[in-house]
């Protein structure tokens, strides 16, 4: 009996020791309802459980919320911290309740990031405690209907939070544009100290983004890397070069936005049992939002392609504010009456 209580406990130790995980972002989209994460950290997993998962701190709940759990990572606190979540908790109650439940009872080692979609709106907390390792410290904000809580511990400094700051609130891209530029913007050697010998910031990087519509564990976006110490290779520019082959960051212009709403039909209209989106362009990241004469959303759905049918013969008669937008840019905004 003594050697089955041992196993867990050694692991949960094992976890704890070398899970200091070190700069990470978390981030919503208040358009998309996308979530996402990324991060990094001067860590060797290739010796640890997590050598297949190099995004295991980052938990991403669609259409939800996300968070981000590290400093002396145990895996309980972050199921608890999912748990919360989903009873409807926003940002600041999560980490509140977290604090005072942590699992060992030390949540001074703590660091956390959550994002929390309430209705229509969104919250945002971080949390450092105060014996996480230094430099440690954390920062949230909007921008563009985006929300972020970025995070770190074992820094060279502030400005690795800093310019992980800029760098999302600079680019002009989607969600998992602005986590990727985050990254860049702490790849200095040694933004994690412990990694200033191997000539790299970290030693392992991640993002990962969800749609509304994906099921838990299974984000649309999800990439990683991992690198050997010693091997003196930068794990963020590894990333960049896996998320360059698989994301576009094209931004819409002016011109686009114009070519949209001009090519764009929305039939009938009146509607009864169903409204029908036609684009000559494709979209790709493409949102619609029903909104009552008050501004509630009473209906909202993603899609790509050139033809999208919306049921609405749920809706009550009335009228209505049909907005789209394609990857975050509002291109057509028109009142729809639902009979």
């Amino acid at each position: 009996m003594k050697k089955r209580l041992l196993v867990p406990f050694v692991l949960l130790l094992h976890l704890s020791v070398f899970a200091q995980d070190t700069f990470s972002i978390v981030g919503a989209d208040s358009l998309t309802r996308q979530v996402g994460s990324s991060g990094a950290s001067c860590v060797d997993l290739t010796t640890t459980i997590f050598a297949g998962n190099p995004g295991f701190l980052g938990d991403l709940l669609p259409d939800t919320g996300a968070i981000n759990t590290q400093a002396s990572y145990l895996p309980q606190n972050q199921n608890n911290a999912r748990s919360r979540m989903r009873l409807g908790q926003n940002a600041q109650q999560i980490i509140s309740w977290l604090s005072t439940n942590d699992v060992s009872n030390t949540p001074a080692t703590r660091q956390y990031g959550v994002v929390a979609f309430s209705g229509n709106s969104i919250t945002v907390a971080g949390f450092t405690g105060t014996n996480c390792l230094n430099y440690k410290n954390h920062l949230t904000g909007r921008v563009d209907g985006f929300y972020y809580s970025i995070q770190g511990n074992i820094l060279s400094g502030q400005h690795v939070l800093d310019s992980m700051e800029a760098r999302f609130r600079r680019e002009k891209g989607d969600l998992k544009c602005r986590l990727m530029a985050a990254l860049q913007g702490a790849k200095t050697v040694g933004a994690d100290t412990r990694c200033a010998s191997n000539n790299t910031s970290s030693l392992f990087a991640f993002l990962k983004v969800s749609n509304p519509a994906d099921s838990y564990g299974n984000p649309s976006f999800s990439i990683g890397v991992i690198t050997p110490s010693g091997s003196q290779k930068e794990p963020i520019d590894s990333l960049q070069t896996v998320f360059n082959q698989q994301a576009n960051c094209t931004i819409l212009t002016k011109i686009n936005t114009l070519q949209f709403a001009k090519s764009l039909r929305l039939f009938p209209n009146p509607a009864n049992e169903t409204v029908c989106i036609e684009s000559s362009f494709p979209f790709s990241e493409a949102s619609c939002v029903i909104l009552n004469l008050v501004g509630e959303e009473v209906l909202k759905t993603v899609f790509n392609g050139t033809v999208k049918t919306i049921p609405v013969a749920h809706i009550t008669k009335g009228f209505y504010i049909c907005h789209i937008t394609e990857k975050g840019v509002s291109v057509y905004n028109t009142p729809l009456i639902i009979k």
